[in-house]
């Protein structure tokens, strides 16, 4: 579980809904007192916390995390619209463990937690949902309407590409590097070949995973469903 504590609803309301499409669990809070409530009910794998909130600020929240045995070792994650050097030397020094520059993209957001569970030895395979697809990075298996699918492995971290980042629209250069590596010699039909057979492959599915023209590709929910 993951708890984002951010005053600004629109923000919070993204972060936590990028945060369950990427397969964490996640819940949100608008400041201290509730967050400091749900606190004694559950204790989270690591918390995002906005510097600037209503009642104690991040920093203060912060200082009083890292001072209660229960908590002091929960990974916490700064987020702030301040970007100076000073702003994020006080945010580390004070013991949080990473920090986010306002405004952050949500990749990066995503990104930068993964980073910091296992830097912490909190990281664990997670399962990706989207729609009716299933990944489980555990067992490394891809279900549809809980019917197994047999996929290639660049087939398979395509479609994890594609799950840990929905509504983001890769090129075909951004796929091949992510996917086959930057020293991958070859052409970008290569990619197109290999979203063909992986929407072939997942069916009803597929269709999740949509052109977009002149540009690339996505995994988005049809506007027709």
């Amino acid at each position: 579980m993951i708890h984002v504590v951010e005053d600004d609803n629109s923000i919070r309301d993204l972060m936590v809904y990028t945060l369950k499409a990427s397969g964490f669990e996640a819940c949100g809070f608008e400041n201290d007192e509730d967050f400091y409530l749900n606190l004694k009910k559950e204790i989270p794998e690591l918390i995002i916390l906005d510097v600037m909130l209503p009642g104690e600020d991040g920093l203060t929240i912060l200082s009083k995390l890292r001072q209660n045995s229960e908590t002091a070792d929960i990974p916490v994650i700064m987020a702030t619209a301040k970007g100076s050097e000073y702003d994020k030397v006080i945010a580390l020094d004070s013991g949080a463990d990473d920090y986010l520059v306002k405004p952050f993209g949500m990749m990066e957001m995503v990104s930068r937690i993964k980073a910091v569970l296992r830097r912490s030895g909190n990281s664990k395979k997670l399962t990706l949902r989207f729609e009716n697809i299933l990944l489980d990075e555990g067992k490394h298996t891809v279900t549809v309407d809980a019917n197994p699918v047999s996929l290639t492995l660049k087939e398979y971290e395509l479609l994890k590409l594609f799950m840990e980042n929905p509504s983001h629209v890769f090129t075909r250069d951004n796929i091949l590097s992510t996917v086959w590596g930057m020293d991958f010699i070859g052409e970008t039909r290569t990619v197109d070949v290999h979203i063909g057979t992986l929407r072939t492959k997942l069916e009803n599915a597929g269709e999740l995973i949509q052109t977009v023209r002149g540009v690339g590709y996505k995994l988005e929910k049809s506007d027709e469903q």
